[in-house]
């Protein structure tokens, strides 16, 4: 039984804590700390609601996650085995410093990017390897779907299917409907950036780039729908090659409705995606933090959510036997399901699950071990099995190339 600190309130945090008070064997207690408290109790009280057997503690706290004092602070009050980082990708250095300074684990679903740059790489996570190793800690990079699960798929294949991996696809599909004219599945700030950003993918030993959504095609997700996807660069690619070193091409796919990249468009072309700050009425605002402040919150989404996700792995290559082989590794999830169980949209499942299964994993000594750690370079078996029991079942497909050349 262990304490484990949340830092983050959104959609992500709120399944992550719940799915903590379902496995109350590993987490015996949960502070869940972020800079607008209210947040924090609305999850809290929904715990109470709906999961009242649990026997796992909560409460809340308010905390800058800018400020490394502060995080010090709350963890030596608190004093837990690890510290799960749902907060923004801007905050992760600060965690792991405060992480380091009160010898704590760390874990987190995305990795740093700056807040003043749209450029997202491990390098500076990367960085401390000596750090938290010299102090016998771990921290976990990206453990939540894509990166996180898709990254345990790729280490799937390599252990299970492939001598060699030659040609990766990781595909991403919501082919579910919120009503909504135009929101976003995770924080906007973070998903607006990403998507806006030039695209690349790794070939022959190289990053090739691409503008926005330029390269396109058809691909079937099995038993959900053939959508239109899209190569986006995506972080997990960058551990991936280096990682799996005879793979020649890896992408990363993901799905855009006509009306979103309109919408989108037109956002773009009026400057209201800019991270670069404009005096409004005697302020200095980004225009991203706007439109973040007037769109619907991710979380808002769940209740009137319909349709399905599917994320998976396309791997080509040389199997086992020798022999050319393609096979797909994926999971399809319902969002009406998710809200039924944790009054959750799809994509906050699929991201949260996983973040709650590697803290459990680390904190039963499992993949516990110092050092920096991407979920890759990790046994993928104990991974799949908890996914399995904890709401994310794995499929395959084998001898099927669904993602073409």
């Amino acid at each position: 039984m262990s304490k484990v600190i949340i830092i983050g309130a959104g959609g992500v945090a709120g399944v992550t804590a719940k799915k903590c008070a379902q496995n109350d064997a590993v987490f015996s207690e949960v502070l869940i700390a972020t800079r607008t408290v209210s947040k924090a109790d609305k999850i809290v009280a929904e715990i109470h609601q709906y999961f009242p057997q649990s026997k796992c503690k909560f409460s809340t706290a308010t905390v800058d996650a800018d400020n490394v004092p502060a995080l010090v602070k709350l963890i030596n009050d608190f004093r837990p085995e690890m510290v799960i980082n749902l907060a923004l990708p801007y905050q992760d250095l600060t965690i792991m410093d405060a992480c380091l300074e009160t010898g704590v684990h760390y874990l987190d679903t995305a990795n740093y990017e700056p807040k003043d740059v749209a450029k997202f790489e491990y390098s500076w996570q990367w960085a401390y390897q000596d750090k938290f190793r010299e102090k016998g800690l771990m921290a976990l990079l990206g453990c939540g779907f894509d990166p996180g699960a898709t990254q345990a798929m790729t280490a799937h294949h390599a252990k299970h299917h492939f001598k060699e991996i030659h040609y990766l696809d990781i595909v991403d599909c919501n082919n579910g409907n919120h009503g909504k004219a135009f929101a976003t599945n995770f924080n906007p700030e973070i998903n607006i950036r990403e998507i806006t950003a030039n695209g690349r993918y790794f070939e022959n030993g190289e990053w090739v780039e691409t503008q926005p959504l330029e390269i396109a095609q058809d691909i079937y997700y099995p038993n959900v729908a053939t959508r239109k996807s899209f190569v986006l660069y995506h972080e997990e690619l960058e551990s991936i090659v280096k990682h799996f070193p005879t793979i020649k091409r890896a992408r990363f796919w993901m799905t855009f409705g006509e009306s979103y990249i309109k919408h989108l468009n037109v956002l773009e072309g009026i400057g209201m995606t800019s991270i670069e700050p404009i005096e409004f009425r005697g302020q200095q605002i980004a225009p991203i933090e706007f439109l973040k402040a007037v769109l619907p919150a991710p979380e808002s989404l769940a209740a009137n959510y319909t349709g399905q996700t599917c994320i998976g792995v396309q791997a080509k290559g040389i199997g086992l036997d020798g022999q050319p082989k393609v096979h797909f590794v994926y999971n399809v999830k319902d969002h009406a399901e998710c809200y039924r169980e944790v009054q959750a949209q799809g994509v906050s499942y699929t991201t949260g699950v996983p973040a709650m299964i590697g803290a459990m994993l680390m904190l039963q000594g499992t993949w516990k071990q110092p050092g920096v750690w991407n979920v890759e370079q990790l046994d993928p078996d104990p991974f799949f099995a908890a996914m399995n029991q904890w709401g994310l079942p794995i499929n395959e497909l084998a001898g099927v190339e669904l993602v073409k050349d």
